[in-house]
């Protein structure tokens, strides 16, 4: 019910934004209209388990935000757009994601790249 309420929300929010103000805000964060829409969709909490996994690969979430919004951007788009939270959320709970994330993450390339930068 909490989704449906806050899809439906959205959707007013949207409703009150004309087509152009949409298109604007979509390409300031570098997506389509569409895929703007379909991420926000999703809800608030959506990349929740983006911050939980870069927690348990030693990376501190507010600093890699504040150092470089465009990854941090990037990866919580990857993120909330994932098929495989089920099993994230199973790795971070068992303490394996930081071993296993290569595996099923979509971010895996570029957690790869941020830690080789270390």
């Amino acid at each position: 019910m909490k989704k449906y309420r806050y899809a439906a929300g959205l959707r007013e929010e949207f409703a009150r934004c004309g087509p152009e103000e949409v298109a604007h805000t979509a390409r300031e964060l570098g997506l389509s209209a569409d895929d703007l829409w379909r991420i926000a969709r999703k809800g608030p909490h959506a990349a929740d388990l983006l911050h939980k996994m870069l927690l348990a690969l030693g990376v501190n979430p507010k600093t890699l935000a504040s150092q470089d919004p465009m990854i941090m951007r990037d990866l919580q788009r990857l993120c909330i757009t994932c098929a495989q939270k089920k099993r994230c959320g199973h790795e971070l709970a068992a303490g394996t994601a930081g071993k296993n994330f290569r595996e099923f993450c979509p971010n895996a390339y570029t957690l790869k790249a941020l830690f080789e930068g270390k």
